[in-house]
């Protein structure tokens, strides 16, 4: 029989990432109880080795087969030897693919912070071309919110967490509060302004969730790198020292651990959620914890899953699904398409350290197909942007032996990197299910997922290649090359869409709210809710979302709609 633990929490939050962070700030720095449930161990700076030399390492961070033992898939993405053990162990928690349709579900966290602790930090704002797409171009369904009833919430969200970036005026690119940017190199400035003088495009430095100057007791960003190791000076936004800290510093919010989250608890006769049972990682042991609600921010599949699992006699298809959308709509940006040229060093040296500073990013060329006072692009619908960024070696492929051998490699090799980050089209068949054979090692059924690309992101992926080569060239880059291979195994770890918000509920699991539509006090409040998913990096709006429906909880706690 689970344990039974019946405190007396007003709402219960599952995840402690970048929504479910939020979430407790939030509501605990408001006065309600809270109960941070969190599947892996605490995270503290005593983790974090930014700093730390490879040579203290058992094996040097030089033996990937050691991790990709137990970790063949998270290895492949922020996992190194320094921070193995934040990741799950692929083993102990699988999911399965059909064997046409491999899918990398990557940055897979078990510990305070989620994705937060490897995360990009590319922070970027929708724009009503985005939440009302469908409107544009006549393909899916417009959000059941717009622009104006986010942006005081990004604002809000912007000033705490604080986002280094510069204002370009862009319609489908809204500015942000922001931190002076980042400065660029010598070469990101020549691409800026070529880009702009011959192609009229748009190159800003990298909006990024990376302090430039000092907040809330955070210090500014010393680009010592790399941060999916961890930040002692605490200067780029993690929610383990943020949001989570906040609500555990406000007396009303507590943090329980290693606590695999398997199903939402329903109360039938009232048709409500009353709790959770999760399964303890440590003694394998269930037990149940009570609410007044229950959020779910576990990251898209993760909070899916949960529902999924969460099936009833009320229910037989998971919890709040009477609609038959929660898990279809699967979208992840593809990102395969992209390319590099060689620029000068205006003479930049470099050393064996890499060359100086490592900045957290570069550039972003803001979209520039489908915008705003444009005729549409005839090739695909919608649109993607470019992470690029500049970086100095020595010239490892020199010619020559002996002195000549040894001045050929010290001439600095300056290269430029752009890879587009692109929107997928929300489409029933790409979804997610329970795997009816397969249980992790808790066990809980795990996730059977179903991803391909479509017609639309094959061509979408070929431009960036295009585009790719042209930016470099407009840009004066020598040896270009390019590329845009096929988007399988899929991956860009941006997923969302399968608890889909709209204001149909036969047609949508959550309102504008992240409030389920058929469980009044059950949410779910990271990406799943996203009605579509566009270029941008989705954690910004995760992020203002949150705020948004974290206050709309709390007037319906007042009014006693709870």
């Amino acid at each position: 029989m689970p344990q039974k633990q019946h405190h007396a929490y007003d709402v219960i939050v599952v995840g402690s990432g970048a929504s479910g962070g939020w979430a407790c700030k939030r509501l605990a720095e408001a006065g309600l109880k809270v109960a941070l449930l969190e599947a892996g161990k605490p995270q503290s700076d005593e983790n974090f080795t930014e700093h730390k030399p490879a040579f203290e390492l058992k094996y040097r961070n030089m033996a990937p087969e050691v991790l990709h033992k137990t970790r063949p898939i998270q290895s492949r993405f922020a996992c190194s030897e320094y921070n193995a053990d934040w990741f799950v162990n692929d083993l102990e928690e699988p999911y399965t693919t059909p064997a046409d349709k491999p899918f990398l579900w990557m940055g897979r966290l078990r510990i305070t912070g989620g994705r937060t602790n490897v995360w990009g930090r590319l922070c970027l704002r929708f724009s009503d071309w985005d939440f009302k797409a469908a409107s544009h171009d006549g393909y899916g369904e417009d959000w059941p919110l717009s622009y104006k009833d986010l942006e005081p919430y990004y604002t809000l969200v912007e000033r705490y967490v604080g986002i280094s970036g510069s204002e370009e005026t862009i319609e489908h690119l809204p500015d942000s509060f922001f931190q002076p940017p980042v400065p660029l190199t010598c070469q990101e400035t020549l691409f800026r302004e070529r880009v702009r003088e011959k192609l009229g495009r748009t190159v800003t430095p990298a909006r990024v969730a990376n302090l430039t100057q000092p907040l809330n007791s955070r210090g500014p960003c010393h680009y010592c790198g790399p941060c999916e190791r961890g930040c002692m000076t605490h200067s780029y936004f993690n929610s383990a020292f943020t949001t989570v800290a906040d609500a555990l510093a406000s007396g009303n919010c507590t943090l329980i651990s290693n606590a695999m989250v398997y199903k939402v608890l329903m109360d039938p006769d009232h048709n409500r959620a009353k709790g959770v049972l999760y399964i303890d990682r440590n003694t394998r042991q269930p037990r149940e914890l009570f609410s007044r609600a229950v959020i779910l921010c576990a990251q898209a599949q993760e909070s899916v899953r949960i529902l999924l699992n969460s099936a009833a006699r009320e229910y037989p298809n998971g919890l709040a699904n009477s609609s038959g959308v929660l898990g279809h709509y699967l979208a992840a940006h593809v990102r395969s398409g992209g390319g590099s040229g060689e620029f000068a060093s205006f003479s930049v040296k470099p050393s064996v350290e890499g060359g100086g500073p490592h900045k957290p990013m570069g550039v972003y060329v803001a979209r520039f197909r489908n915008i705003p006072n444009a005729p549409p692009y005839k090739k695909f619908l919608r649109g993607y942007g470019c992470e690029g960024e500049s970086s100095i070696d020595f010239n490892w492929g020199a010619p020559g032996f002996g002195e000549a051998y040894k001045k050929n490699l010290l001439e600095p090799r300056t290269r430029m990197e752009i890879t587009g980050f692109g929107e997928v089209l929300p489409r029933w068949d790409n979804f997610v299910e329970l795997d009816p054979e397969v249980k992790d090692v808790y066990g809980i059924p795990v996730l059977k997922i179903h991803m391909s690309d479509g017609e639309n992101e094959r061509a979408m992926i070929q431009d960036m290649g295009d585009s790719a080569g042209e930016l470099l060239e407009a840009a004066g880059a020598k040896n270009i090359r390019t590329y845009a291979h096929p988007s399988a195994p899929r991956w860009a770890l941006h997923e969302a869409g399968i608890a889909r918000m709209g204001p149909d509920p036969k047609k949508s699991v959550l309102n504008q709210f992240q409030q389920t539509h058929e469980i009044k006090n059950l949410f779910v409040m990271d990406a799943s809710g996203f009605t579509s998913n566009p270029c941008q990096n989705p954690t910004l709006t995760i992020m203002a979302l949150c705020v948004r429906s974290c206050d709309y909880l709390m007037s319906e706690f007042k009014r006693n709609n709870l």
